[in-house]
């Protein structure tokens, strides 16, 4: 079904910011393990490999990118910030449809002025064994179409076990009548902008303001095998009882992050 297009009075002045954390979890036992996990998750998302997503990004939204800032932090952790301006395109391909966004091999949106940053946070746990990353992302745009497109890329591009995702619009843009629109697009979920098969890969609640158009999804990890969390050491390594221990030990890790509280071990949270 095509949206009618809304007739506006000069730019489109509402401002949509996607806002969302990734999680990576993992288990490294010993000090070794622990420096050695660290030093593969500053390599693997350096400022370069990020600098290199986000152009993806602008490649997919179709922007251009004005100006560039990333720095890598001693002892770990990176930032890159990009300033974006919009690409000409033509009307027919511009579309705020409620549905899947792009992933990384596919479609050119639109996006106008914008900026679009990502920080990293490596961190690790001072006695259980368990070590975190977090990739911080915002999104933020003026003008006609929503950032939720790049939504799929950017979960793809990453190893997410937790996502927490905010959505919002602000401001008002005019009608040629002179009417406010607080909002130029249907939503009622930012899951209708993920794909299928990752959907079915995560639990997910939802908690939406729709009067004040802010929208949060949180997300995360249904199943997960013990042979990919593991930092230095393989699963066969362990005997079946070590290996339950750990199990239990990344799941409510996950759960608390999900939840956003501490929670007693042995607690299962629904």
């Amino acid at each position: 079904m095509v949206q009618r297009k809304l007739k506006l009075h000069g730019f489109n002045n509402l401002t949509k910011t996607l806002s969302f954390n990734i999680y990576d979890i993992c288990y490294a036992a010993t000090p070794d393990q622990v420096k050695g996990y660290i030093d593969y998750i500053d390599e693997a998302y350096n400022a370069e490999r990020l600098t290199h997503i986000l152009n993806d990004v602008v490649e997919i939204i179709g922007a251009n990118i004005l100006n560039v800032a990333r720095q890598d932090y001693d002892p770990q952790g990176a930032s890159v910030t990009m300033l974006i301006s919009e690409e000409p395109v033509v009307a027919e391909q511009l579309s705020n449809s409620e549905a899947p966004g792009p992933l990384p091999e596919a479609v050119v949106a639109h996006l106008d002025k914008s900026h679009i940053t990502v920080h990293t946070y490596p961190e690790s746990h001072p006695d259980n064994g368990i070590s975190t990353f977090r990739a911080d992302i915002d999104v933020s745009t003026c003008g006609r179409i929503s950032p939720l497109k790049a939504l799929n890329y950017l979960i793809h591009s990453f190893d997410s076990d937790i996502v927490t995702l905010d959505y919002r619009v602000r401001g008002f843009t005019r009608d040629v009548r002179g009417r406010k629109h607080y909002i130029d697009h249907k939503i009622n979920s930012i899951q209708n902008y993920l794909a299928r098969d990752t959907r079915n890969l995560y639990e997910m609640i939802d908690v939406n303001v729709y009067q004040e158009n802010i929208f949060h999804t949180k997300m995360m990890l249904k199943h997960f095998d013990l042979d990919s969390y593991l930092f230095g050491v393989a699963v066969e390594e362990m005997p079946p009882r070590e290996q339950r221990e750990i199990s239990e030990r990344i799941r409510h890790e996950m759960l608390e992050i999900f939840y956003g509280r501490n929670m007693s071990r042995g607690r299962r949270m629904r």
